[in-house]
């Protein structure tokens, strides 16, 4: 069996980097090759990828869910299996799905070679772009705070996106959305919209709670306009997925969603993807997992 391994170092603020060779030791146990994927940049990584899956017999992702993003890009619709071993801060996709958070732990259940069919995001943008996504698609206050963070060269660290999150309160307002749902459409006024595959983003905070990567389709959670206060208490409950009891929020499960509103840019996977307007399409057993 060969296997192309792809390793962020620096996901989790490189606490896991030591145990890299620990993982490609693992991985090889039983006689597989292992090939360690090099990169420079993300889009070297991304080729890179592509490349392995067209030669390799599994393809796996070391690092945080921007890691697992990018080997999304490469083996969804393929049937390449894919193995994701954690080593971010969150690691929310892995996490849903169940795998293991220990990365030698992971690496041995990956080995035992079993698989599974787990849906994914497909997304289209008015610009041409198009990805796959695991998690969640954010499109309201928290692709704000990313805009914002990323755009910050202090502080560093968490620091810079608690910053992000108190200047974006302070400039909060309502955005203007038209949503199409399986093809009903709706206008409304919102300060946060969101788009799960799977439940969470951010390390935990269960945004779209319930949502299920097997059932075929997508959940979307739309929060009407809210004072800043307002918002801020509510943030609390979205770790344990109880602020879709506040009446104030709806909740919708569906195939197809699509999405328009003025100014805003969507994060799928905590990863910048493209300006609003975008489609999005729940692809049923898209990623071969493994473990």
């Amino acid at each position: 069996m060969n296997i192309a391994l792809l390793a962020n170092p620096t996901a989790g603020k490189g606490r896991r980097a030591a145990l890299l060779p620990a993982v490609v030791e693992r991985l090889a146990e039983g006689g597989a090759a292992v090939e360690l994927l090099e990169a420079g940049t993300q889009e070297e990584a991304r080729e890179q990828a592509r490349e392995a899956v067209r030669r390799c017999d599994a393809l796996v992702a070391m690092g945080g869910d921007g890691t697992v993003h990018l080997g999304l890009q490469a083996v969804a619709g393929t049937g390449v299996p894919f193995g994701i071993v954690p080593g971010g801060t969150g690691n929310d996709f892995a996490v849903r799905l169940g795998l293991p958070t220990d990365p030698l732990e992971a690496a041995a259940a990956i080995r035992q070679g079993r698989t599974r069919q787990i849906d994914l995001a497909r997304l289209e943008g008015g610009d041409g772009t198009t990805a796959w996504f695991g998690a969640v698609l954010a499109a309201g206050f928290d692709a704000f705070v990313n805009e914002r963070a990323n755009r910050m060269r202090w502080p560093k660290g968490p620091q810079r996106y608690n910053r992000a999150i108190v200047e974006e309160l302070l400039a909060l307002r309502p955005r203007r959305y038209t949503m199409s749902l399986d093809g009903t459409e709706t206008t409304f006024d919102s300060v946060l919209v969101a788009v799960g595959n799977t439940e969470s983003y951010g390390g935990g905070f269960r945004i779209v709670p319930g949502a299920d990567p097997t059932d075929g389709l997508l959940d979307v959670v739309v929060a009407e306009p809210l004072s800043r206060l307002t918002l801020m208490r509510l943030r609390p409950k979205v770790l344990k997925g109880t602020h879709v009891h506040d009446r104030r929020v709806s909740t919708h499960r569906v195939r197809t969603v699509a999405l328009a509103a003025e100014g805003v840019t969507a994060y799928a996977d905590g990863e910048r993807i493209c300006p609003l307007p975008v489609t999005i399409t729940c692809v049923p057993g898209a990623l071969t997992l493994l473990g």
